[in-house]
Parts: structure tokens; sequence; C-alpha cells
């Protein structure tokens, strides 16, 4: 069974389906928060045309998920699954960004939750990729039980879940 880079996935608190391109106003919403991008390299993306590229790119990725809030259903963020590799067994889940009316809270747990519920379906670890002054971001992979394999001062900064382990922390 071939992986499913854009499934349509529902969590407790959030639900990700396939980014569409009419989709652009609502998450330009959300992303145009500039405090979203001010620990990551491309802080344009809160502006109009660095959304734009932004969003085109994640079109074209394959795999890029809308994120809505389960109760309210509005849109809260997005996410992506990239770079999957058979021979390797793994993928790597990133670009993730949510309104900061979501962060440092369940929210984005359950969305990794069931991004990678569904990926160790098909792999046996996962791979994020954190920019070193990105603590935020840092600190949520710690929270899902990321381990660091390379140096804090290399950037990227890559962390990996993998399946045993994270199966085994959930029973």
């Amino acid at each position: 069974m071939p992986f499913d880079l854009q499934p349509t996935l529902v969590g407790t608190l959030v639900n990700v389906r396939p980014l569409r391109a009419d989709d652009l106003s609502d998450l330009f919403a959300v992303a145009s928060d500039p405090l979203i991008w001010e620990q990551h390299p491309v802080k344009t993306r809160s502006e109009v045309e660095g959304f734009k590229e932004f969003f085109q790119e994640s079109l074209d990725s394959g795999g890029a998920l809308l994120v809505t809030d389960a109760e309210t259903g509005d849109v809260i963020g997005s996410s992506r699954f990239h770079g999957y590799d058979e021979a390797k067994s793994e993928i790597e889940i990133g670009w993730t960004f949510l309104a900061r009316s979501h962060w440092g809270g369940p929210h984005n747990q359950d969305l990794k939750k069931i991004m990678m519920e569904h990926a160790f379906k098909f792999v046996d670890s996962i791979l994020f990729l954190v920019g070193p002054e990105n603590e935020r971001s840092i600190r949520a992979v710690e929270k899902i039980g990321g381990v660091m394999e390379t140096p804090r001062n290399i950037h990227p900064v890559v962390f990996r879940v993998r399946a045993g382990d994270y199966l085994e922390k959930r029973s």
C-alpha cells in the first residue's frame, strides 16, 4: 500500500485534510500574524507575497495539509508530510504552523499524534527538522518524543521518532 501523503485525519482537537488552492485566504488570515514567524528564518511569510510563495510550495509538495479546530471548524494552520523514503522507511513531518490561540497546548500534540499514527502505518521513523533558534518548535518536538540526532548548533537540528519507541510510550 503506498503512503498517502494527503490523508483526511480526525483527531480529538484538530482535523486535517489535503490543502487546496481555495484555502489561500483562510490560511493567510492565520499566517499573517508576524509572531508566528518570529523564530523562523523566513519572516516574510506573514506578508501577502511571502505567504503566497510558501502556499504555492505547499500545494506543489503534494503532502500539504490544512489544520482545522475540531470543535469550531476554523482554520488554525497547516502541516506537511515530505521526503518519503520507502527504502529507509522514513518520512518528514514539518512546515507546521498554528494560530497563536492554539500554541503551547494540546492542539499541536493532537496534530502530531494523528499525523504520526498515520505515518507509522507506512514507515518506521519520522524526522522533524527544526532551526536551532526555533525554541518553540524544539520544545514541541521534544514533547512528542523526538530524539535529537544532530548537534544543536547545526541547521537544521534533526529529531527522529521511531515507531517502536512511540508506540511503546502510547501503551
